[in-house]
This record gives structure tokens, C-alpha cells and sequence, in this order.
């Protein structure tokens, strides 16, 4: 790995960090994770990849997840990409569409969500 790529993040890391997320990028997928968060916990990051803050915070959250052992399905969403699906996750959940944003399925209801600075694994 160059210097570069060590001081920036290079490509091994984001290899790394997209094996934690299915991708959410149809009503399909949407539904099969409500479904999925009758077994288990859901958490759904909904990412602007047009944002800075956004990209920073994605990436301390993927180190969360990485040093954790809680057993959670763990969805992205590019907002930007998907900008209907994002709006039909803050009406189906009644939650502020914001960005990031991190929200918690529990039996097919958002128990929890945050946004920025205030996106954790100890929100799992």
C-alpha cells in the first residue's frame, strides 16, 4: 500500500468496509429489511455521497462496526442515488429525513435514530 493510501484510505479498506452492508436500492430491499427486523436488529445508514461530513462519519461508524461483535443486519442507502426510497423511509418510519443518518429496526418499526456526530454503535 502506498503512503498515499495510508494517510487517505485506499481501496483494501473500502473492500473491507463493503462487506458490512447490503445494499438497500429498491422497495424490495426495503421490505426485506422490515421483514428481516422481526429476528434481528436492522440498521439502516442513509449516506450522501456528494457530503464530506457524511463520508467522515460513514467511515468512524464502519470502524465501529468492525471492533463490534452485536449481531445486526446492516443496510446503506445512497441517498443521492435513491433520493424516493430515502423520502419513503422518513414517512414509513416517521422519522426527519436527514443525512447522515443512522435509524434502528425492531419488528418493523424505527426504535432509535441519530444523525452526524451523534452516529454510534452504541446506538445498536
Amino acid at each position: 500500500m502506498s503512503f498515499l493510501n495510508k494517510l487517505f484510505g485506499g481501496s483494501e479498506e473500502e473492500e473491507s468496509s463493503s462487506a458490512i452492508w447490503k445494499s438497500l436500492d429498491s422497495e424490495a430491499d426495503l421490505n426485506k429489511a422490515v421483514a428481516e427486523s422481526a429476528t434481528k436488529k436492522v440498521a439502516i445508514f442513509k449516506h450522501s455521497t456528494r457530503c464530506f461530513i457524511s463520508k467522515t462519519v460513514l467511515k468512524n461508524f464502519e470502524k465501529e462496526v468492525r471492533n463490534s461483535d452485536k449481531d445486526i443486519s446492516y443496510y446503506f442507502l445512497d441517498l443521492i442515488a435513491h433520493r424516493n426510497l430515502s423520502n419513503k423511509i422518513a414517512d414509513d418510519f416517521d422519522v426527519i429525513h436527514q443525512s447522515p443518518q443512522l435509524i434502528v429496526l425492531e419488528n418493523g418499526k424505527a426504535v432509535k435514530d441519530a444523525s452526524h456526530q451523534s452516529i454510534s454503535v452504541s446506538l445498536l
